[in-house]
C-alpha cells in the first residue's frame, strides 16, 4: 500500500508549530511525505522541524490576532496550491478554542479526501475524523493523541519530545563560558515583565554569579539593550531563529515568558524558568518535556482571559514574582541539570 502525502496544518504562532512537532513526525513515520501549512509568524519554526519536506504559509483570516480581511484572491491560491500537490490525508492542529472548520472546508474544496481535527462544533461532512480533545491535554499531547487515532505512530526510539534540527554552531556570539539566557520579550505584553522589571532580574542574577546572555529578535533591540545594561551581554537583533535555537541549546537554563522561546528552549532540551502568566492554562502551555520551574501567580484575576494585554493594574500575576523566586528557580534547575556539552538534539523523552 502506498504511504500517504500528508498535509498537517497548525496556522498561528511559532511555539504553537514547534508544539506540533512530536504529532508532525508521527505523521512524517506514515507518509512518503508531509507538508506543513502554517502562518507567517509559524513559518520560521515550522522550518527548524524534523519530518517536513515542504511548508507552505498562508495568512488566515479566522487564526490571526489582528485579522487580515478575507482576500477570495488568497483563499483561491491555497485551495489551488492544495490541489495541485494532491494531499491525500489533512491533520488539522488548532488550540482548544479554535474552530477547524474554515481549514477543513477549504481543504475538500482543494480535494483532501481525508480530513481530521479536533471539533467541538458539528462538522457536516468537513471532517472524516471528529476528535474530541481529552480534558486536561497539553498542547503537544493533544496534538499526539489526534495523529495517533489517525492511524499514525512515533517511529521507534522517538520519545515525543520537543526538538529542532540540529541548530548551529554559536560560541561566536556567546563566547564559550557558561551561561543562561534571559529573553524578556513576548508578543503578547500580558506574558512578560516590564522592561524595568526585567533589568532588575537580570542585575539580580548577574549580582549571584551567574553570566547573563539576553536574546531578542530586531525589533526588541532597545528592550534587550535596557534590560542588559551593563550586567549582560546583549543579543538583541543579532539572530534569527536558528541562532536563537543555538544560543538557548548552550544555555544552562533560560529566563522566558510564555511565548515562542519558551517552547523553542524546551526543543533544544534546555530547562526553563518560565514566567507564566494565567491567561491561558498551564497545564495546556507549560513547556514540554524539560525540566521547568514555572513562576507567577496561577490564580490571578486575569486566570483564563486569553488577554494579550494585562487587563489588571500593576501586572500582579507577574510582578508578584520576587528576584529571589528566580534565584531560587536558577539554582534548582542548574544543580539538577549541570550544563551539557553538546547542542546536540536528541528526540528520546525528556523529564
Amino acid at each position: 500500500m502506498t504511504r500517504p502525502h500528508t498535509l498537517v496544518v497548525r496556522l498561528d504562532s511559532a511555539g504553537d508549530v514547534l508544539l506540533a512537532g512530536p504529532a508532525l513526525r508521527m505523521a512524517a513515520a506514515g507518509s512518503r511525505r508531509v507538508t506543513l501549512l502554517a502562518g507567517p509568524s509559524g513559518a520560521g519554526a515550522a522550518r527548524l522541524l524534523p519530518g517536513v519536506d515542504e511548508v507552505m504559509v498562508h495568512e488566515a483570516p479566522w487564526v490571526a490576532r489582528d485579522a487580515p480581511p478575507v482576500d477570495p484572491a488568497e483563499c483561491a491560491a491555497l485551495v489551488d496550491g492544495l490541489a495541485r500537490r494532491r494531499i491525500d490525508r489533512a491533520l488539522v492542529l488548532t488550540s482548544y478554542h479554535q474552530s477547524p472548520l474554515p481549514t477543513a472546508l477549504l481543504l475538500k474544496m482543494a480535494g483532501v479526501a481525508w480530513v481530521a481535527a479536533d471539533s467541538e462544533d458539528y462538522p457536516g461532512s468537513l471532517l472524516d475524523l471528529r476528535h474530541r480533545r481529552a480534558p486536561g491535554r497539553h498542547e503537544a499531547e493533544a496534538a499526539m493523541d489526534l495523529a495517533a487515532d489517525s492511524g499514525f505512530a512515533l517511529p521507534e526510539g522517538d520519545g515525543g519530545g520537543l526538538a529542532t534540527a540540529p541548530p548551529p554552531e554559536t560560541v561566536q556570539l556567546t563566547g564559550t563560558d557558561p551561561y543562561i539566557v534571559v529573553h524578556p520579550g513576548a508578543s503578547a505584553p500580558a506574558r512578560a515583565w516590564s522592561e524595568q522589571r526585567a533589568a532588575r532580574a537580570v542585575a539580580a542574577l548577574a549580582a549571584a554569579g551567574h553570566r547573563v546572555v539576553v536574546t531578542g529578535d530586531r525589533r526588541e533591540k532597545r528592550l534587550t539593550s535596557a534590560v542588559a545594561g551593563s550586567h549582560a551581554l546583549d543579543l538583541g537583533g543579532r539572530t534569527g531563529l536558528r541562532e536563537l535555537a543555538g544560543v538557548l541549546a548552550r544555555a544552562d537554563a533560560v529566563l522566558v515568558g510564555n511565548t515562542g522561546p519558551a517552547h523553542l528552549a524546551a526543543a533544544v532540551g534546555t530547562p526553563v524558568v518560565c514566567l507564566f502568566a494565567p491567561v491561558v492554562p498551564a497545564e495546556r502551555w507549560a513547556p514540554f518535556g524539560v525540566p521547568h520551574v514555572l513562576l507567577g501567580d496561577q490564580e490571578a484575576p486575569c486566570a483564563g482571559s486569553r488577554a494579550v494585554s494585562c487587563p489588571v493594574d500593576g501586572h500582579p500575576c507577574l510582578d508578584s514574582v520576587e528576584d529571589a523566586d528566580v534565584l531560587a528557580a536558577f539554582d534548582l534547575l542548574t544543580a539538577s541539570h549541570p550544563r551539557r556539552t553538546s547542542t546536540g538534539t536528541s528526540l528520546e523523552a525528556r523529564t
